[in-house]
C-alpha cells in the first residue's frame, strides 16, 4: 500500500443471531488485497452496539471494534447490515436501523440484506427508494409505505441504498463491491461467474492478478 494513500472503512454491524454467510462474500473480499485496484486501501471493520462480544448464528463469537457511538458516517465507506434473527423480534435491532439512518443522511453507501432490510422497512428507511427482500409480503407485514418500491431481483441499488434478499449473498457482495470500486469492472464480473455461475472461464479473468481466489 502506498503510505500517501488514505485506507477506506467498510463498517459490518454485527449482533446476536447475526447469519454468519450473508455478508462473508463481500467482506473476505473486502480484506482480501487480490485483484483490487489498489490493494490494501480498504479494510473491515466491525461495529456492535456495545463492546461486548456477540454470537452469530454459526455460533461464532465476535467482539466489535467499535460501539454504535464511535462510528463517523461521514468518513466511512459503507455500512454492512446482515440478516439476523434479532431483526424479526417485535423489537428488532433499533439502534442498528437508527446507525443506518445516519449513513444515509450523511450520503454514505448502505447495504442490507434479509432481515435487515425488514429492519430498515420499519425504520421507514425504505420508503421512496427502489428495494428488495425475501418477498412483498415480508416488508408488507412492518406496515411500511415504501410497498410501490419493490423490485423482484436479486440485488437492488437505488442511490447508495443495496438491499437483497437472503438466498443472494453473492450477488449482494458483488453490488456493494461495485459501489465501492474495488475492482476494475472485468475483474468484477470474473469473480461473479466463477463464484456465483460456477463458470470456470472466470478464473482466467482472475489468475493474472497473481492471487488465489
Amino acid at each position: 500500500m502506498i503510505e500517501t494513500q488514505q485506507v477506506r472503512t467498510v463498517h459490518v454491524a454485527v449482533y446476536d443471531t447475526l447469519a454468519d454467510w450473508e455478508a462473508s462474500y463481500l467482506t473476505a473480499r473486502v480484506n482480501n488485497p487480490a485483484w483490487q485496484r489498489s490493494p490494501g486501501t480498504v479494510r473491515v471493520r466491525t461495529i456492535g452496539r456495545t463492546l461486548d462480544p456477540v454470537t452469530t448464528m454459526g455460533g461464532l463469537r465476535v467482539l466489535p471494534d467499535l460501539s454504535v457511538h464511535e462510528v463517523d458516517p461521514v468518513t466511512s465507506a459503507m455500512l454492512v447490515l446482515p440478516g439476523a434473527d434479532a431483526w424479526e423480534t417485535e423489537a428488532g435491532l433499533p439502534w442498528a436501523a437508527e446507525l443506518a439512518a445516519r449513513f444515509r443522511a450523511a450520503g454514505t453507501p448502505v447495504a442490507a440484506i434479509c432481515g435487515a432490510t425488514r429492519g430498515l422497512a420499519r425504520a421507514g428507511l425504505l420508503d421512496g427508494v427502489r428495494h428488495t427482500s425475501s418477498a412483498p409480503a415480508y416488508l408488507t407485514a412492518t406496515g411500511y409505505a415504501g410497498a410501490d418500491g419493490y423490485v423482484e431481483a436479486d440485488v437492488v441499488n437505488d442511490g447508495g441504498l443495496i438491499t437483497a434478499g437472503p438466498l443472494e449473498p453473492i450477488p449482494f457482495a458483488r453490488e456493494a463491491l461495485a459501489v465501492l470500486d474495488l475492482y476494475e469492472p472485468a475483474v468484477l464480473d470474473a469473480w461473479f461467474r466463477l463464484f456465483n455461475d460456477h463458470d470456470p472461464s472466470g478464473l482466467a479473468g482472475l489468475t493474472p492478478a497473481g492471487a488465489s481466489a
